[in-house]
C-alpha cells in the first residue's frame, strides 16, 4: 500500500487539497492527510498536482517510430516515451496506407495488448484506425492511392482491437450501410473525419451510428452561416469530439466556445507524429516525407500534417488560454476519452476502486512521476 500526499488532487469535479490518495493497484481511498495510516510508503507530491493518468486516443507515433511500421519495437518505443508526458493509456493510430500494412499494425497491437498491462510503458487500450475510408478532397497528409470505400467486414474482423474507426460518411452507401453494420454488430466507435460531407449528410450519419468526430475543424467542411458543415453538425449534436490542442491546428480563441458546447464530450488529442519528442528536421509518416519546423509538421507542399504535441502540454495550453477550469482540462485528456472508448469504469479519474493510474506534476503540469496500476513507471 502507498499514499501520495502533499499535492493538489485533481478530481473530476474539483481540486482537493490537504488530502492523500491511498492506493495499491487500485485507488483504495482518498483521506485527509492526518488520517493516512501508519506504516505505508509515502510519495510526496511536493506541492504539485496529482492527476489521473492521461489517455491519448489519437497518436500516430513518437520518438521517430510510427504505428504503421508494424513492428513491436516501434510500439514499445512509443509506449515508453509517452510515460514522460503522463500518458498512462493510448490508442496507437494507423492511417491511410496499404491495407496489408494497416492489418499488420493492428495485429502487432493485438499481440501486445495484454503485455502492455505490465510493461514499462503506456498501456494499449486498443487502436484508432484513421482511414482508409476517407474523402480524397479532405485527405490531409494521407495518401489518396490507398483510399477505399467503407468496409464493415474489415472492421468486424478487427473489432477486438479497433476502438475507433475514422471514416468519411459520404463515401458509404446512401443509407450508410457500413456505418449501421459496424454500430449494430460491434463496440467500435464510428467517427467521422477527413470528410467533405455537408450538414445534412453528417446529421444523417449521426442518426445512423456515428458517435465521434476526428480532430474537430481539421480536414472537414467548416461552419458557415449558410452551410453549417460537419463542424456545425458536431457542435449541434451529442457526438464526442477530438480537439488537437497544440494552439496551431485550432486557434486558442475557440477553446472556450468548444468546451461550452461539448462539455464532457470533448477529448483532447495530440495527433502526434513520429517526429514527436525529437528535434526539428525531416521525418516520414506512412512513407511520406514530413518536415518538422516551428513546432508543426508539414508535407512538402506545405499541408499541415499532424502535431508533435505532448498531451500534458496540451492540457496546459487550454488551461492557460481559456476560462476552462483545470479539472475540466484534465477530464478532456482522461475521463472524457475513457468514456468515449468504454473504459471509464476503471480508468480516467481518481475515484475509489478505479485503477491506480496517477501522475504527479509540477505547478505547470510538467510530469514528475507516472504511476500505472500502482507501480511507478517514470520519474523525472
Amino acid at each position: 500500500m502507498k499514499a501520495v500526499i502533499g499535492g493538489k488532487i485533481i478530481l473530476k469535479d474539483k481540486i482537493l487539497e490537504n488530502h492523500a490518495i491511498i492506493f495499491s493497484n487500485v485507488i483504495e481511498d482518498i483521506l485527509p492527510c492526518d488520517k493516512v495510516p501508519e506504516g505505508i510508503e509515502i510519495i510526496d507530491a511536493t506541492g504539485g498536482y496529482i492527476s489521473p493518468g492521461l489517455i491519448d486516443i489519437h497518436i500516430h507515433g513518437y520518438l521517430g517510430k510510427d504505428v504503421c511500421d508494424g513492428e513491436e519495437e516501434s510500439i514499445k518505443t512509443i509506449a515508453g516515451g509517452l510515460l514522460k508526458n503522463g500518458v498512462t493509456g493510448f490508442l496507437p493510430t494507423t492511417m491511410t496506407v496499404d491495407m496489408s500494412v494497416i492489418k499488420k499494425a493492428l495485429q502487432i497491437c493485438r499481440d501486445l495488448k495484454d503485455e502492455s498491462k505490465n510493461w514499462q510503458g503506456s498501456q494499449i487500450f486498443g487502436c484508432h484506425a484513421e482511414g482508409p475510408f476517407i474523402s480524397e478532397s479532405k485527405k490531409g497528409a494521407q495518401d489518396p492511392k490507398y483510399i477505399l470505400k467503407p468496409d464493415a467486414k474489415f472492421v468486424k474482423e478487427y473489432a477486438d482491437i479497433i476502438k475507433i474507426i475514422t471514416l468519411a460518411p459520404e463515401t458509404d452507401t446512401d443509407n450508410f450501410a457500413a456505418i449501421r453494420e459496424i454500430s449494430e454488430d460491434t463496440n467500435v466507435v464510428v467517427s467521422m473525419g477527413h470528410t467533405k460531407a455537408d450538414y445534412i449528410i453528417a446529421e444523417k450519419s449521426i442518426e445512423s451510428g456515428v458517435k465521434h468526430v476526428t480532430h474537430l475543424f481539421n480536414a472537414m467542411t467548416p461552419l458557415s452561416h449558410r452551410e453549417p458543415g460537419v463542424v456545425g453538425a458536431a457542435l449541434n449534436s451529442d457526438v464526442s469530439c477530438e480537439l488537437i490542442v497544440d494552439t496551431y491546428h485550432v486557434d486558442k480563441k475557440l477553446y472556450d466556445m468548444v468546451w461550452k458546447l461539448k462539455g464532457r464530450k470533448l477529448c483532447f488529442i495530440t495527433d502526434c507524429l513520429p517526429a514527436g519528442g525529437l528535434e526539428f528536421g525531416e521525418y516520414t509518416l506512412g512513407g511520406a516525407k514530413i518536415i518538422y519546423r516551428d513546432n508543426v509538421c508539414f508535407l512538402e507542399d506545405g499541408t499541415i500534417a499532424g502535431s508533435v504535441l505532448a498531451l500534458n502540454k496540451g492540457v496546459w495550453n487550454v488551461y492557460k488560454n481559456s476560462s476552462v477550469p483545470l479539472f475540466e482540462c484534465v477530464n478532456a485528456a482522461s475521463l472524457n476519452p475513457a468514456t468515449t472508448i468504454g473504459v471509464a469504469d476503471k480508468k480516467g479519474s481518481i475515484e475509489k476502486g478505479k485503477d491506480a493510474d496517477i501522475i504527479i506534476t509540477d505547478n505547470e503540469f510538467n510530469v514528475l512521476k507516472t504511476i500505472i496500476g500502482g507501480e511507478i513507471k517514470y520519474e523525472a
